[in-house]
């Protein structure tokens, strides 16, 4: 049984030559080199730390760049329970990111503002971005962070790039 797969490799030309597309390429380079933007924002955060340690080492998925800059960063980490008082800069630094950007929803807090129903936190972070990987737990261990981010990179790796950047071209000559 034979797979489909975006890299072809011809061993009837000499040398080591892989064939791929260039929107193959590039939703490679992406998938592979996602750097995150933490807001660990209570308890979660030092398992999001815990993460870029060594034990678990969240660089084999490129990802141990943490940027503290949303404009460097295209994934943020919510991390923690949310505040009414926190929201709107958690809002605005979201929409100082680049696109494309994605959101991982680490923890109940983040989730669904965990076990606190309040008048001051906010019921689930969905409420104000949109948010791509729920992590659930209380606090979740880093192998669940790990696994959110291959569930990102596998959602980076079906985009279309070039495609929809020259189909959107097309469309706007038409006009």
């Amino acid at each position: 049984m034979q797979t489909q797969s975006e890299y072809g490799y011809n061993s009837k030309v000499e040398g080591d030559v892989v064939l791929t597309t260039v929107d193959a390429a590039l939703a490679w380079f992406r998938k592979n080199s996602v750097w995150p933007m933490p807001m660990g924002l209570a308890c979660c955060a030092i398992e999001l730390m815990a993460a870029g340690a060594s034990r678990f080492d969240i660089s084999r998925f490129g990802s141990e760049v943490m940027r503290f800059s949303p404009r460097q960063a295209d994934c943020m980490i919510v991390a923690g329970t949310v505040t009414y008082k926190s929201a709107g800069f958690l809002k605005r630094i979201y929409d100082q990111m680049a696109e494309p950007k994605w959101v991982i929803a680490m923890g109940a807090c983040a989730s669904t503002g965990g076990m606190y129903r309040s008048y001051a936190v906010l019921q689930g972070v969905d409420k104000i971005v949109p948010v791509d990987v729920y992590i659930g737990g209380c606090p979740p261990r880093p192998e669940a962070v790990l696994d959110a981010l291959m569930k990102i990179q596998k959602k980076i790796g079906t985009q279309p790039i070039l495609r929809k950047t020259v189909l959107a071209n097309a469309l706007k000559l038409n006009d």
